[in-house]
């Protein structure tokens, strides 16, 4: 995605504080309890982070109602805006390392629930 184009989804309503939120794996319903933003405005912004690669869908575990939710998080560490030169914006990703220990414990959790 083009800088600008990160840089104009970063500048819509709730996009940051979801990000900010999602550094550990929630629900829109969670996101959208935790900033206060209204759930069909939640599931807007969540698209558009997820369209925008910000935004990764994390697991689809069984709610208590047993029905799968979708569980969000952030797939970037760390955005850095830069405009010495012109508009430029580097993206860190969460690194594979991260995301290995996370579904390791994904799956543990899941396995003890059995």
């Amino acid at each position: 995605m083009a800088a600008d184009e990160i840089i104009e989804v970063l500048g819509h309503k709730y996009n940051p504080e979801i990000l900010e939120a999602a550094s550990e794996p929630k629900s829109a319903q969670e996101l959208s309890d935790e900033l206060g933003v209204p759930i069909a405005t939640c599931y807007r912004r969540i698209e558009e982070l997820t369209e925008a690669d910000l935004l990764e869908l994390h697991d689809r575990p069984l709610s208590e109602e047993h029905r799968r939710i979708r569980v969000y998080r952030r797939s970037v560490e760390e955005l850095t805006v830069d405009f010495r030169d012109g508009l430029s914006v580097e993206v860190e990703r969460r690194s594979e390392v991260a995301n290995t220990l996370d579904e390791v414990w994904r799956r543990m959790s899941a396995d003890g629930q059995r």
